[in-house]
C-alpha cells in the first residue's frame, strides 16, 4: 500500500521546514529518494533533512564523489547518482552496505538507479512552482514504516 502527500510551498523557508520535520521524524534505516529537475531543490531539501538529523556539517551535493557521509543523531549517506553511467558503479561503491545500514540514505536522481532501490522507501518529488520561490512537493511512501512517517508529518 502507498501513502501520498502533496504540499505546495510559497517560500524556501516553508520547503526547508518540510525537510527539517522529515529529518526529525527519522529513526534510522530509511531510504529517501529525491526526484526533480536540476535546480528544483533536491540538495536544499537534503540540507534541511540533515538539520532535522542534528547534523552540523555543511552539506554539499556529492556530484563527483557519488556519496558523502555525515554524522549526527543518525548517520546520513547522501548520494547523487546523476553522473552514474551504469548501475554497476553502484555495486562497485558497495551501495548495499549503505542502503541496508542503520543510517539514513538520501539518493538524489534516484530514478536513474530504480532497478536496485529497495521496494519500501519514501520518494520526494520536487517541482518548481509558478515562481522561483514556490515548490510543489509530492511525498510518496511505500511500506508501513514510510506510510506511518508520512502520516506523522501531519500536513
Amino acid at each position: 500500500m502507498k501513502k501520498l502527500l502533496k504540499i505546495s510551498t510559497k517560500s524556501p523557508e516553508e520547503t526547508e521546514e518540510i525537510g527539517y520535520n522529515i529529518g526529525k521524524s527519522l529513526s534510522g534505516g530509511e531510504i529517501i529518494c529525491m526526484v526533480g529537475d536540476l535546480g528544483a531543490g533536491k540538495t536544499t531539501m537534503t540540507k534541511s533533512l540533515a538539520r532535522g538529523l542534528e547534523i552540523e556539517d555543511y552539506i554539499t551535493s556529492p556530484t563527483f564523489t557519488i556519496v558523502n557521509e555525515y554524522e549526527g543523531r543518525l548517520k546520513l549517506y547522501h548520494f547523487d547518482v546523476y553522473r552514474i553511467g551504469d548501475v554497476e558503479e553502484m555495486y562497485d561503491l558497495g551501495y548495499e552496505e549503505y542502503f541496508y545500514s542503520d543510517g539514513v540514505c538520501i539518493i538524489e536522481w534516484s530514478n536513474l538507479i530504480e532497478d536496485i532501490l529497495p521496494k519500501e522507501r519514501i520518494t520526494i518529488e520536487i517541482k518548481r512552482g509558478i515562481d522561483d520561490n514556490t515548490r510543489d512537493i509530492i511525498i510518496d511512501g511505500t511500506g508501513q514504516k514510510y506510510e506511518d512517517l508520512i502520516k506523522e508529518l501531519n500536513y
